[in-house]
């Protein structure tokens, strides 16, 4: 029986790394990979860790993109967060992209991603005919602003209520 707050691991490869915190307190465990991989440019690959997890029950595992990949080569988790399910016991793999014009390069033992366990609610599906008002209504993409002064789409709130058009 594994201790509480434990993440179980098996390894499918004698190779593969055990994910690990660079520092204590850290919140992601960093995933390494198993074998070699080629990204072209603008290409994205599948990545095997070699790890197969055992995400304890009422949890989710959230694959991130590593800062330092991202900002120094533009290799970022192609769909970030990657979820692993708590039910899920095959091989833990990363979907890498890589947003540059110029390949890179992942050698095996190389951290590509980091993995962060986080507890989920599992609520139940009502379908209803009509929805509680909230603050923001409808207004989706660009409502909050942030981009611009303009008015338009992702124009501060404030700018967007008293432009025309503005929602």
């Amino acid at each position: 029986m594994a201790e509480a707050g434990s993440l179980k691991v098996k390894r499918l490869a004698d190779q593969a790394i055990l994910p690990r915190r660079a520092h204590p307190q850290d919140a992601g465990l960093d995933l390494f990979a198993l074998e070699p991989a080629e990204l072209s440019a603008a290409g994205r690959v599948s990545v095997p860790t070699g790890l197969a997890l055992e995400v304890p029950a009422g949890h989710a595992g959230l694959v991130l993109p590593r800062s330092g990949l991202a900002a120094k080569h533009g290799i970022t988790v192609a769909n970030a967060p990657g979820l692993i399910d708590s039910g899920y016991r095959g091989e833990l793999r990363v979907l890498l992209l890589n947003t540059s014009a110029e390949s890179f390069t992942i050698n095996a033992g190389d951290r590509i991603a980091q993995l962060v366990i986080v507890a989920v609610e599992l609520p139940v599906v009502v379908e209803v005919q009509a929805l509680a008002d909230g603050d923001r209504g409808s207004a989706g993409f660009g409502s909050s602003g942030g981009f611009g002064s303009s008015g338009g789409f992702g124009a501060p709130a404030a700018d967007r209520l008293s432009a025309p058009g503005g929602d």
